[in-house]
């Protein structure tokens, strides 16, 4: 399969603030890069939520948590505990406040006093700046911090965009032999017969734009994470409340709707996803026409919601 069809595919397994409903789960949501699964927060629940929409746990080794308040952790033992009685045996890479490490190896040391199956490598996060936190051949992924009552970071995934192609008249009109055209690919200029230098920018072009992703987690509005993420392609932003409440958000260091969408106009992002909706809340309705007043392209998600980021030509 090709990277062109591979998928940029984001999952909603949880929607709700700190308080679960009877029909919605706290943050939790798995995000697919070209046949990577990362999960991004981990509230109560998250493993019944990933058997329900059919994402193997043992696709899960990078697990992203933004901040250690209890509906984003809260389903990590129970995640961590079903994998060891699973028997897998490679390594659970967890990026997160470094006190996280504490919790987590407290409660397993009750339940296995002994050594579990496979390492559990910890990668404590910067809550000062921007950061690249994880990299391989078609993924980065950069933590940025928020502004909560405790450290919490936000997460952006941009998608490689690999090799550029070789432009077919070019080619022609330089008559470039096949045994230089890996190397103009790599980066390389072209050197003609008549030893003019032909730069490898004008030879070479990206068929399709890369995409990206953005995760805004709990944070008080808050101008200074713009940049972070600026023209992702998608963007999910917390909108605990309605502007109603703009007093109550202010002070418990959340947004509303109104809040997020104006982050995602600023930023310029092509798509909002709105969701962490307080438990106050029997219809996001409200929040949600707020927020498309200001930033039309904006989505109220739910649990199982499958958004799919497509592929652009450059």
């Amino acid at each position: 399969m090709s990277d062109q069809t591979m998928p940029f595919q984001l999952t909603i397994l949880g929607t709700s603030s700190a308080l679960p409903t009877s029909n919605r789960y706290p943050t939790a949501q798995v995000l697919n890069v070209l046949g990577r699964f990362f999960l991004i927060d981990c509230g109560e629940g998250t493993q019944t939520q990933m058997r329900k929409f059919k994402i193997g746990f043992s696709k899960i080794d990078h697990i992203f948590i933004t901040h250690l308040h209890g509906d984003h952790i809260f389903g990590l033992i129970g995640l961590i505990s079903t994998m060891i009685l699973l028997g897998r045996d490679k390594d659970l890479h967890i990026y997160s406040y470094s006190e996280l490490q504490k919790y987590i190896s407290a409660q397993l040391s009750f339940i296995y006093p002994g050594e579990i199956p496979f390492k559990i490598a910890y990668h404590p996060l910067n809550y000062k700046r921007e950061q690249l936190i994880y990299e391989d051949k078609k993924v980065s992924v950069y933590s940025f911090p928020l502004t909560h009552r405790v450290p919490t970071c936000g997460f952006r995934f941009e998608e490689k965009s690999g090799l550029p192609n070789l432009i077919p008249e070019k080619i022609k009109e330089y008559n470039i032999p096949i045994r230089e055209r890996q190397r103009i690919k790599e980066g390389g200029d072209f050197l003609t017969n008549e030893g003019f230098v032909i730069p490898h920018s004008e030879l070479t072009t990206h068929r399709f734009k890369s995409r990206s992703f953005a995760f805004c987690s709990d944070t008080r509005f808050d101008e200074s994470y713009i940049e972070s993420v600026r023209n992702v392609d998608l963007l999910y932003h917390e909108a605990t409340f309605a502007h109603d409440n703009q007093e109550l958000a202010h002070s418990t260091f959340h947004s509303t709707g109104k809040d997020a969408a104006t982050i995602a106009l600023k930023a310029q992002v092509g798509k909002l996803l709105i969701g962490h909706f307080s438990a106050r809340y029997k219809d996001n309705l409200p929040i949600l026409k707020e927020a498309q007043e200001i930033f039309p392209e904006t989505k109220a998600i739910s649990e199982g919601d499958v958004i799919q980021v497509e592929k652009k030509k450059s």
